[in-house]
């Protein structure tokens, strides 16, 4: 209590000077210890703000050697394993050619490993529930990409630039009261 000083008593504050000297000490012995390094062979050591090469995240495996994950697009949610194979790409149970039959929707399906040059490096197995088909492509995009991102924890910068990491919040519109869907209004009339 008695160290604590208010400000009427300013006089007293400008006529003590003992803890200046305190406070410049401690600057004076870091700003010693990197002279003293300089003087020796060795190479400055690497400023703070300098990320390390490795991977900040680890690599998240199941007990079968697979990674997991979860995507989600519109109502559809799929759940994806992926480990090391031939690119063989199976959705409930069925080839991606069976199950997704339009070109464009395995073209979806297939963007992670293309970005990230690991085409027919990896084998999917995905189970996917609700929405259609083109909700179930992106659910299966998302899950693959952050299966792969678990798998090689490098990579995921890559697949994150790409914006395959975020999950699309694009939803379908609620229908309102008074409204014939969630926006259209019933016809006024003709005449």
């Amino acid at each position: 209590m008695a160290d604590k000083k208010s400000l009427s008593d300013l006089g007293e504050l400008t006529s003590q000077p003992a803890p200046a000297p305190a406070a410049a000490e401690a600057p004076a012995d870091t700003a010693a210890a990197p002279t003293a390094d300089a003087g020796t062979d060795e190479a400055p050591a690497a400023p703070v703000n300098v990320q390390p090469e490795a991977p900040l995240r680890e690599q998240q495996l199941d007990k079968y050697g697979r990674a997991y994950a979860t995507g989600r697009r519109k109502d559809a949610v799929a759940r994806v394993w992926l480990k090391p194979g031939t690119g063989k790409i199976e959705v409930n149970g069925r080839d991606q050619t069976v199950y997704f039959a339009r070109p464009t929707l395995r073209l979806v399906i297939n963007q992670p490993f293309g970005i990230t040059d690991r085409a027919d490096q990896y084998d999917v197995i995905a189970t996917v529930k609700g929405g259609g088909l083109s909700g179930q492509a992106g659910a299966v995009l998302h899950g693959i990409a952050q299966a792969l991102s678990r798998y090689e924890p490098v990579l995921r910068t890559t697949v994150k630039r790409a914006g395959f990491l975020t999950r699309d919040p694009r939803v379908v519109e609620r229908k309102k009261y008074g409204k014939a869907k969630a926006r259209r209004s019933f016809q006024f009339s003709k005449r």
